[in-house]
């Protein structure tokens, strides 16, 4: 080989290596700026108790109307109604009703799984259960009333799938009142099938099969402190 050849690889060698160290400070510097990328998608403590906190007031709201005030106390009537529904479903309308409250509500949708075909909790969401258990539990979320609403994708029928989803919602309530010894009062399970698809262009689709939890009667931030 030839010294010019020699040279040529040389060169060759020092600009790949530069190259490739400029390649590992770029990527260096993107991890600073995106965050380390975390495997599996399982919700923290910390995330479900930001879901669910009641948001702060913004100063400079409008004074709260005596239609607005009447209309919360309604509300919460209503929600403490259907808290001590121990012996059977809710009814249609009571269903559409605590929708449509929790629509205004701090809410999170978990992916809990199940054996097949039934409403035992899989090993597998073991670790959500348990995340969810201690945010419920923390001092920021004690206390506060949470419905646990079931849902399916739009395989089978429409009456099979709401006892099913109740029969979930009720099985993650059981398992927080046994596991963390939460109030059975402060907790509403509510099975809505597949009524409520979160991915209706897809009805079949795994995120439609969910577990939504809504705080429906957040507290202050008076109430924290």
């Amino acid at each position: 080989m030839s010294e010019a050849q020699g040279d040529d690889d040389m060169s060759r060698n020092r600009r790949g290596l530069s190259l490739g160290l400029a390649g590992a400070m770029l990527a260096a510097a993107l991890m600073l700026l995106t965050g380390p990328v975390i495997a599996g998608d399982e919700p923290t403590e910390a995330q479900i108790i930001n879901a669910l906190k009641a948001k702060p007031k913004t100063r400079g709201l409008p004074v709260v109307t005596p239609e607005e005030r009447a209309k919360a106390a309604e509300e919460q009537q209503f929600i403490n109604t259907v808290r001590q529904v121990r012996t059977r479903s809710l009814t249609s309308s009571e269903r559409d009703k605590v929708a449509t409250i929790a629509k205004e509500k701090p809410s999170i949708d978990l992916e809990i799984y199940f054996d097949y075909n039934s409403a035992v909790i899989s090993s597998r969401s073991m670790p959500s259960m348990l995340s969810l258990g201690r945010a419920l539990s923390a001092p920021e979320l004690k206390g506060t009333v949470f419905m646990i609403g079931g849902h399916t994708d739009a395989v089978g029928g429409e009456s099979y799938n709401l006892g099913l989803s109740e029969r979930r919602a009720r099985a993650v309530k059981q398992f927080l009142i046994d596991r963390f010894r939460l109030s059975a009062e402060d907790l509403m399970a509510v099975g809505y099938g597949k009524e409520q698809l979160k991915d209706p262009a897809n009805p079949t689709s795994e995120l439609n099969r969910r577990v939504q939890v809504v705080n429906m009667a957040a507290k202050s931030s008076a109430d924290s402190r």
